[in-house]
């Protein structure tokens, strides 16, 4: 078996490609295929959200989707042709991407190819699982491309299906895809407008016909979308028909100027039964699809990649293969929830009695004149809170690291996302932040001085020592936050990096123990472990990843 043939991609959409991306930033090769021809045309989804955003930090693509997106301020809902309710965006604390951001998916996915062929992957296009036969932990596969006979079944070790809602891996695996369709068809065209359409935010106009949703594209022109009674029609709307349902269900004046994309479709709310059967994963719309309410598929999509990558290269470094397990114990329960938000969404906009309307319209402008929809919507949207307290992969706070407190603090409870930081680079990094520190997606001890300075160094010492020696060595950081700058000299050889945490968030939780605090940090931000004690063996106990290092040195 070769290195590419260990792990192996089916689907190059955004979902596949952050999985390969993410491999690869952690030291994995990969194969990835796709029966297209090359990277995708079609606009199709539009948002990417703050979590997701941080996510495609990690794999370093942001900052160039950025550039190619349009920011939006908010998002109102109208009835009657009255406002009734709204919510602002931007407002999301303890995040670089406080606004959603509008981007075509073609944008997405060209900036995540161009990623993994800087990255030293590529994709196979044109190719096409023909065959997967899964017998147990096994997996063989056979691959069509044409033009060149019928190849030989290879055996990935592990195969990802990302392939879509009609996935070929996940009928393979014999696993469920329950849900429903929703019984309209969906139609939607971009192109330019003219009568005062939205510059800046997202409008839904409900009518008791059906939904119009209005988003304002990067580099000018809109997106309209409609419902309505499903026909079985498969062609896409000519302009006319657009025209003809935003004159019923728009504001008057507004006109179809010229399209450059249209499209029908039918809209499934399902999810997979299980992500995971033996050598099978399924992430993305393979394992779940969702109604385009609210922007949360691809959303969804890209943090089950990031989420599978980092743990499936971790696995193959040598970590306790039950890591693996918390991929579904993690990415199901969030793509439950993300699912229950796009359908509560698409089941107000196609509310057609009088007295249910007029009591959706109440608690719209209730909930917005409170700020609820605000504080309530708009986090469930962006997706920032992981929800991992219950995840096998994250034991919080291990024996006798706290007999008083065993939950630890409230920063640091299991599956949390840490807060944000601000901080002042003494030695080892130029990150201004926390978050900056930990947007190159890698693993991390942090070590928090406490009120003995030279025990906080001896054990920042310990941490990078005991790094090297796990599965994970060559991809974890080590910094020691200190809560004012050290006086003297130190080692500037050091295995680790030195901070002053000017924000004092992280360093006042040790500051009443002379002990140093010692929180482990996955790639994605989340605590996955912390112990006050000194002994740092407790802390690797309790995490795969760096369970190999108690190993060598017992």
């Amino acid at each position: 078996m070769t290195q590419t043939d260990t792990v192996l991609i089916v689907g190059a959409g955004p979902t596949g490609l952050t999985t390969a991306c993410t491999l690869l930033q952690h030291g994995v090769d990969c194969r990835v295929i796709d029966r297209r021809k090359g990277p995708a045309s079609e606009p199709k989804a539009l948002i990417l959200w703050s979590g997701a955003l941080e996510v495609l930090r990690r794999i370093d693509v942001a900052d160039a989707l950025e550039k190619r997106s349009l920011p939006l301020s908010g998002a109102s809902y109208w009835s009657n042709g009255r406002r009734t309710g709204g919510v602002r965006f931007g407002a999301l604390a303890d995040t670089a991407f406080p606004n959603p951001l509008c981007v075509p998916q073609s944008v997405t996915e060209g900036v995540l190819y161009d990623r993994l062929l800087r990255l030293g992957g590529d994709v196979e296009w044109d190719t096409e699982l023909a065959e997967a036969r899964i017998t147990g932990p096994n997996a063989s596969v056979t691959l069509s491309v044409p033009g060149t006979g019928s190849p030989a079944p290879f055996s990935p070790q592990w195969l990802v299906g990302a392939d879509g809602t009609h996935s070929k891996v996940r009928e393979a695996a014999g696993i469920s895809f329950e849900g429903s369709t929703y019984a309209r068809d969906f139609l939607l065209g971009d192109g330019e407008f003219s009568g005062g359409l939205p510059e800046g935010e997202a409008q839904y106009h409900l009518t008791p016909e059906g939904v119009l949703v209005v988003v304002p594209l990067p580099g000018g022109g809109h997106r309209v979308f409609f419902d309505r009674d499903a026909t079985g029609e498969v062609r896409p709307p000519s302009e006319s028909d657009l025209q003809e349902l935003l004159t019923a269900r728009g504001p008057k004046g507004w006109r179809l100027d010229s399209t450059w994309w249209r499209s029908t479709f039918r809209v499934h709310t399902k999810v997979a039964g299980t992500f995971r059967a033996g050598p099978v994963l399924l992430a993305g719309d393979a394992a779940h699809c969702h109604s385009p309410a609210g922007g949360q598929g691809l959303n969804t999509g890209v943090q089950d990649g990031f989420n599978l990558g980092w743990k499936l290269a971790a696995v193959i470094h040598g970590a306790d293969p039950a890591l693996l397990d918390s991929y579904e114990a993690e990415r199901r329960p969030a793509a439950l929830r993300a699912l229950r938000n796009s359908d509560r969404q698409t089941r107000l906009w196609m509310l057609r009695s009088g007295p249910k309307r007029v009591l959706r319209d109440t608690l719209l402008k209730v909930a917005t004149a409170t700020g609820a929809l605000d504080r309530k919507i708009v986090p469930e949207l962006a997706q920032l809170d992981p929800g991992l307290e219950s995840s096998p992969a994250v034991p919080g706070a291990l024996p006798k690291a706290d007999q008083r407190n065993p939950r630890g603090p409230r920063l640091l409870r299991p599956g949390v996302r840490l807060p944000d930081t601000p901080w002042q680079p003494l030695h080892g990094t130029q990150a201004p932040s926390l978050h900056e520190f930990l947007a190159a997606g890698r693993h991390a001890l942090l070590v928090i001085q406490g009120g003995d300075a030279d025990l906080a160094e001896a054990t920042a010492q310990e941490a990078a020592e005991l790094a090297a020696r796990s599965s994970v060595g060559a991809r974890t950081d080590v910094v020691l936050l200190a809560d004012h700058r050290p006086r003297g000299e130190w080692d500037a050889s050091a295995p680790y990096s030195r901070v002053v945490d000017v924000g004092r968030k992280l360093t006042a939780l040790a500051e009443a123990d002379r002990r140093p605090l010692v929180i482990y940090v996955r790639p994605d931000g989340a605590v996955g472990a912390w112990s006050s004690h000194p002994d740092l063996t407790l802390l690797a106990a309790g995490v795969s990843v760096l369970g190999a290092a108690v190993e060598s040195v017992a």
